[in-house]
């Protein structure tokens, strides 16, 4: 995972992870299809899960 292995980053590899996928959802907008934004809305509960933040 890029954000757990970075050195630049600040805040802790769950926040910065996280903070790439809302990125990515809200810069595509209304331009990402349902079935895309259903596999990103998954994969941030299962980052939640693995940071144990659920």
């Amino acid at each position: 995972m890029s954000a757990a292995n970075s050195i630049r980053r600040k805040a802790t590899p769950f926040r910065s992870a996280m903070s790439m996928l809302v990125f990515y959802i809200n810069r595509a907008g209304k331009n990402l299809d349902r079935e895309q934004l259903k596999v990103l809305e998954v994969a941030k509960d299962e980052l939640r899960k693995l940071y144990g933040k659920v």
